[in-house]
C-alpha cells in the first residue's frame, strides 16, 4: 500500500550466491513476526478493542477461505493478522501470510468494509504470488542484502534498523527495481480484486481506496511516475477500472445475484 516500507520486497539476510527456498523463507519470517509483535506488544502498540480491530479481523477472516483456495505455493499458511495502533497509513503481508494492518489507514481514510477487503486482499496477494521469495531472489544477484525483520520494525516502531545497504546506482535503479516493484504492485491489485469479490465484497470499493488516497496524497506528477516503487494513484485506479467486468460477475454470484 501507499507509504510501505516494502517489506514484502526485503530479502533476509543473503549472500549474492543464495537462492531463497519457500518453506525456510516462511519460517523464518514467522519467527520475525514473532518478535514484531512482541515488541509492538511491548509498546502497548498491539490493538484487539477498538471497532477498528474487530472490523479488520472480520474481513480477514471472511477472506481466508478464498486466500487459501487461491494458494499455489505447494506450502499451506499459517495466516495471522495483527492489527497496529498506529498512525501510519499502511498495511504489510510477510511470506507464509503473517500480516499487520495499522489502524491509520483504517481510520484516516474512513475504509468501509468493502474498501478494508480491498486493502487485506491486496496485501495477502503478495504473500500468494510470493513476491518476498521473487525479490529476494532476485536482489541476491544484485548483491541486495535486507533484514525483513528491521524492515517492520521501523515501520511499527520508528527505529532505525539500518535497512538497505544497496551500493547498486540510480541506473540499475531505475531499470530494474522500480518496474519490479511496479509489477508487483500490479499483481497484488488486481488479485485483491478478485479475492474481495469471491467474498461478496464490491470490487468497486477498490478504486475508492485509491480515490481516498488521492485525497490524501496525490502522487500523480511525472517525477513519481519515474522514481516510484509503486504504481501513480491513478495508474492503480485505471488497472482497477479495467479489471472490474471481468470480476464484478464473480462478486454478483458470490452475493446470489445473478
Amino acid at each position: 500500500m501507499q507509504k510501505k516500507y516494502s517489506v514484502y520486497a526485503l530479502a533476509l539476510m543473503m549472500s549474492a550466491c543464495s537462492v531463497v527456498d519457500s518453506s525456510s523463507l516462511n519460517a523464518q519470517s514467522a519467527q520475525q513476526y514473532t518478535a514484531v509483535v512482541q515488541k509492538a506488544q511491548s509498546a502497548k502498540l498491539v490493538d484487539t478493542t477498538s471497532n477498528t480491530a474487530k472490523r479488520v479481523q472480520t474481513v480477514f477472516r471472511r477472506l481466508l477461505p478464498h486466500a487459501n483456495a487461491a494458494n499455489q505455493t505447494g506450502h499451506p499458511f499459517d495466516w495471522q493478522m495483527t492489527v497496529i495502533r498506529s498512525n501510519e497509513m499502511n498495511a504489510w503481508a510477510m511470506p507464509g501470510g503473517k500480516m499487520a494492518v495499522y489502524t491509520g489507514i483504517v481510520e484516516q481514510l474512513n475504509l468501509t468494509d468493502d474498501e478494508l477487503a480491498a486493502v487485506i486482499g491486496h496485501e495477502m496477494t503478495h504473500a500468494l504470488l510470493e513476491h518476498s521469495k521473487k525479490e529476494a531472489n532476485r536482489t541476491a544477484g544484485l548483491q541486495i542484502g535486507a533484514n525483513l525483520g528491521s524492515a517492520i520494525l521501523q515501520a511499527t516502531t520508528g527505529i532505525n534498523g539500518d535497512l538497505v545497504n544497496t551500493g547498486i546506482g540510480l541506473a540499475a535503479d531505475l531499470g530494474v527495481d522500480k518496474p519490479f516493484s511496479r509489477s508487483a504492485e500490479k499483481e497484488a491489485d488486481l488479485g485483491g480484486l478478485k479475492l474481495m469479490a469471491q467474498a461478496g465484497y464490491n470490487p468497486q470499493a477498490a478504486i475508492a481506496v485509491w480515490q481516498k488516497m488521492n485525497a490524501k496524497n496525490n502522487n500523480n506528477n511525472m517525477l513519481n511516475k519515474i522514481l516510484s516503487t509503486h504504481p501513480t494513484n491513478n495508474a492503480r485506479i485505471q488497472e482497477l477500472q479495467k479489471e472490474l467486468p471481468n470480476v464484478v460477475p464473480i462478486y454478483q454470484q458470490a452475493i446470489g445475484k445473478k
